[in-house]
């Protein structure tokens, strides 16, 4: 057992039952599962301040007192952090789902943003609070990316250009909002249905518009009917909702593409596109 992993388990009191088993692991972390006196265990090792935030992002979801399973932070350090395994179910219930992220989402902040960045994936998330979400949407989130895409020769000037030219012209349609708490990368991969009901993982939290979560969730597929009668409480959702799910989906498209390649270039292309034609 690595050493850091094996001193973050005897400060906290864990011990080990038999050797972590990987699950996945890329770029600078891996992540086991860890049997233990107390039960199953995740381990995830990194660079320690994303743990850290990691970290500090479910112990603000579970506060939230949503209804969504949270997993419990065992402990964090040595580059190292520990949280509850969840079991998983077959199936799902995304009325509840819908309903717990309706009641996330009701958890406000005096400003949009974070008192400490964090990450989104492997890639930095800078969170300096902003009283406005559209200047932070702006500057935190499209612009940052936009320059890291372009210094890896991965963006093109034109959609550079557009893109910008979207971001500047925020103003002019979304209209300001009260800063949420949301979980920030939830995507459906971190979104698991448990015994327990559903719960959500790998967050990388910050304070900003409620639909960020939703154009996460509808960027790789779309939960049912069921999700969006609970989520809108049986209310039609805003009218604007396209233009803003396509807004909402550019920063974790530039992002996949920072990461992964252009591969995902097109896509980038094609929400902007929605984005450019809802006005």
């Amino acid at each position: 057992m690595e050493a850091g992993l094996r001193a973050l388990l005897e400060k906290q009191g864990v011990k080990a039952t038999d050797t972590p088993r990987l699950i996945s692991a890329g770029g600078n972390n891996a992540v086991y599962r860890l049997a233990t006196a107390e039960g199953e265990l995740i381990a995830k090792s990194d660079a320690p301040e994303q743990l850290e935030g990691e970290a500090e992002g479910l112990i603000a979801l579970a506060r939230a007192k949503s209804g969504l399973v949270v997993p419990d932070v065992i402990g964090c350090g040595h580059g190292w952090l520990l949280t509850e395994a969840l079991e998983t179910a077959a199936g799902g219930d995304e009325a509840a789902l819908g309903e717990g992220l309706r009641r996330l989402h009701q958890t406000s902040l005096k400003e949009h943003g974070w008192h400490r960045d964090n990450a989104c994936g492997q890639t930095p998330q800078p969170n300096a609070p902003m009283a406005d979400g559209r200047a932070f949407q702006r500057e935190r989130r499209l612009l940052p990316l936009v320059e890291a895409c372009a210094r890896h020769d991965l963006l093109d000037a034109e959609t550079q250009r557009r893109i910008r030219r979207q971001a500047e012209a925020l103003e002019d349609w979304l209209a300001p909002a009260t800063p949420r708490l949301v979980h920030g990368d939830l995507w459906a991969g971190n979104v698991l249905y448990t015994p327990r009901g559903p719960a959500m993982i790998d967050p990388a939290v910050y304070a900003h518009y409620p639909e960020v979560d939703l154009a996460m969730l509808t960027l790789f597929g779309a939960p049912g009917g069921a999700f969006w009668d609970a989520y809108w409480d049986g209310a039609a959702g805003p009218t604007d909702w396209p233009r803003r799910e396509a807004l909402f989906q550019l920063y974790p498209l530039l992002n996949h593409l920072l990461l992964f390649g252009t591969g995902y270039l097109g896509g980038v292309r094609r929400a902007l596109s929605r984005l450019e034609h809802a006005g």
